[in-house]
This record gives C-alpha cells, sequence and structure tokens, in this order.
C-alpha cells in the first residue's frame, strides 16, 4: 500500500521520540531515587545529633542553674568571698548561659533541617512513583508502536466493525421499539378497547334481558380482562424477566427456554452445576441475554430441533454452553446476519470473558462463554 512507508516512518519517529522520553523518565527517577538515599541517610544522622544535641542541653541546663543559684547564693552573703570569688561564680555563670544558648540554637537549627528533609523526602517519594508510573505508560506505547503494523490494520478493521455494529445496534433499538409499540397496539390496546365496549354493552344487556345475561357479559369482560393481562406479562417478560431479578438466573432461565420450547416446538435440555444460590447482577443479566441470543438464533437460523444449554458455575469463572444439532455454518466466512454474534462477543469482553463458535455445515453449532468471577 502507499500510505504504509509514510506509516512505517511516521513510527519509527514517535518510537524515537518515545524511547527518548522513557530515557529522560528514567534518567529522573534514578536522579531522585539517589536524593532520596541520600538524604535519607542524612536524616538518620541528624536524628542522632537532635538527640545527642538534647541530651548535652538538658545537662548543661542543670549545670548553668547550679551556677545561677551558687552566684545568687554569693551575692546573698557577699562578704563572705572575696571579689575574685564572685567574679569566677559570675563569669562561670555567664559563660554556661553563653554556651547553652548556643547548643539550643544548634539543636533548633537540626530539627529545622530535619523537618526539611522529612517534606523533601515525601515529595521524592511522590516523584520517583510518577516517574514510576510513567516508565511504565510510555513502555505501554512503545510496544503498542513497535508491534507489527498488520495489528493497526486490524485495529482500524476493528473500529470499522464496531462502528458498523453501532448503527446495527440503533436499527435494533428502533426496531424493538416498533415491535413493542405493535404488539401493544396489536394486543393489549385492541383487548382493552374490546373491554370498554363489551363493559358498556353490560349495562344495556342488564336493562333488556336482565341480571343473567348481563352476568355472562361481565365473566366474558373478565376473560378478556385476563387475556390482556397475560399478554402485558408476556411482553414484560421478554423486555426484562422479574424472574431474574427476584429469583436469580437459574429460575428466569429455566422459564425462558421452557417458554421457547413450547413456541418452536425444539427440544431443549437444561442443565445446571452450581452451588452458588445468586451471582452478582451484571452477571446474571449477561449470561440471561447471552444464552438468550444464542437460543434465539438457533430457532431462527439453524433449522434444529434439539438444543442443550449447560451452565456450570465454580469458584472464580462461569461457563455456558449452547449446543444444537441444526444446520451449521462456516465460521471464517462473514454473514450479513453476523451481528448476533458480534453483540455477544462485545458483551463477553466487557466482563473480560471468552467466547468461542464451534460450528461446521450440517454438523450444528456449539457457543461456548466463560466469564470470571471477581
Amino acid at each position: 500500500m502507499v500510505w504504509k512507508p509514510a506509516l512505517d516512518e511516521v513510527v519509527k519517529k514517535m518510537l524515537g521520540t518515545v524511547d527518548l522520553s522513557k530515557r529522560q523518565l528514567f534518567d529522573i527517577g534514578e536522579q531522585s531515587r539517589s536524593e532520596f538515599d541520600a538524604l535519607n541517610d542524612e536524616l538518620r544522622e541528624i536524628k542522632k545529633k537532635v538527640a545527642a544535641t538534647i541530651e548535652a542541653s538538658d545537662k548543661m541546663e542543670i549545670r548553668a542553674r547550679i551556677a545561677r543559684n551558687r552566684l545568687a547564693q554569693m551575692s546573698r552573703t557577699f562578704k563572705e568571698y572575696s571579689d575574685k570569688d564572685v567574679q569566677n561564680a559570675y563569669e562561670k555563670a555567664n559563660a554556661l548561659q553563653v554556651e547553652l544558648a548556643v547548643v539550643r540554637q544548634e539543636e533548633k537549627q537540626l530539627r529545622e533541617r530535619r523537618d526539611y528533609i522529612e517534606r523533601r523526602l515525601v515529595l521524592l517519594q511522590e516523584q520517583i512513583g510518577k516517574a514510576e508510573t510513567l516508565i511504565h505508560q510510555v513502555s505501554v506505547v512503545y510496544n503498542f508502536l513497535d508491534g507489527d503494523l498488520k495489528d493497526v490494520g486490524e485495529l482500524v478493521a476493528n473500529a470499522k466493525e464496531k462502528q458498523r455494529f453501532s448503527l446495527k445496534i440503533i436499527e435494533a433499538q428502533e426496531e424493538e421499539r416498533k415491535k413493542v409499540a405493535r404488539e401493544i397496539h396489536d394486543g393489549p390496546a385492541q383487548m382493552l378497547a374490546n373491554v370498554m365496549l363489551r363493559s358498556e354493552l353490560v349495562e344495556r344487556v342488564y336493562n333488556d334481558k336482565g341480571i343473567e345475561p348481563a352476568l355472562e357479559e361481565i365473566r366474558d369482560v373478565r376473560y378478556l380482562i385476563q387475556d390482556s393481562l397475560a399478554e402485558v406479562r408476556r411482553i414484560i417478560y421478554d423486555l426484562r424477566p422479574m424472574a431474574l431479578d427476584d429469583l436469580g438466573l437459574v429460575p428466569a432461565l429455566r422459564k425462558y427456554l421452557q417458554t421457547v420450547e413450547e413456541r418452536t416446538g425444539m427440544t431443549i435440555y437444561f442443565r445446571e452445576l452450581s452451588t452458588a444460590l445468586r451471582l452478582p447482577p451484571h452477571v446474571e443479566i449477561a449470561l440471561f441475554r447471552l444464552i438468550q441470543e444464542a437460543v434465539q438464533n438457533t430457532s431462527k437460523h439453524a433449522e434444529a430441533d434439539m438444543v442443550r444449554v449447560n451452565l456450570e458455575v465454580r469458584n472464580d469463572f462461569v461457563t455456558a454452553l449452547i449446543k444444537d444439532n441444526g444446520k451449521g455454518f462456516e465460521t471464517e466466512k462473514s454473514k450479513e446476519n453476523s451481528f448476533g454474534i458480534v453483540g455477544m462477543k462485545e458483551r463477553v469482553l466487557a466482563l473480560n470473558g471468552e467466547m468461542r463458535v464451534q460450528s461446521e455445515p450440517g454438523k450444528g453449532t456449539t457457543v461456548i462463554i466463560k466469564i470470571p468471577l471477581e
């Protein structure tokens, strides 16, 4: 392709820039780590000096206090001491006071240096952590850029596929809305309109024919209401089965598969191996929709008369297997109606799971889904 050499050159320059940035970040991290180690050593020494200075200051404070007390005593009995004795006592007390002030000033400076180093160590620790994170991120970018260029093509193809898939989702949503609106209009809405007419007829029958015919009309109205309620419940169940929220995945699946079996005439075998009463809600709804989609694909396209659905839950993952005896298909060939499978794969990938489709013409189809339980 014409664009490939240009793309190679762009990727090469980007790799060089990313590699240079990675080395610069590594140097920053090493410098910060060296400074951190040096300051850490200095901090240990300063803590020792602070402790020694505090001890010296306490001892000197005692000596200075004794000297001051001695000088005060000599002042009270001044005549008992010579001028030389008084002068020596004064000089000693003054010298100890000066020395104590020097020691305390040194202690203050050491404490300030200690506090500064501790603050600096915190900042350096954060800087080292940021540098390591950036190095990791840059390494990811470098490895991505350094991959085979066919991966880029695959990514572009996947992006186009996802775009087509998104458009299909929008179309499917609109089609589903039309279907629900049509079902409500043709089902419950028509039944309720009929109920309204029949309820008006009850009063007329009562006035014309008496209580018994009117009661018969009321019974007919009750049957119409029951049928309307059943139809509304069916529509609600198709949108989201309440049994899934109330009872969990297994009872909801069992009821759904029984309904499909009655509606399509297919024989469906459901086997469940599990010790868990409930799974996380997002896993339950995902598995229900995945199995629902697989079974619907079978009933629409596979021309099968038998389906097996196995569900196995272990401590760290759950596996679903849907296998039919239908006509199968060639998995390598793209099909216009393959967006159902694409949607299933997207849902499985969103849960960090795996999905495999095994099929051959004339040998049925098997869908295997494995989702981790975190």
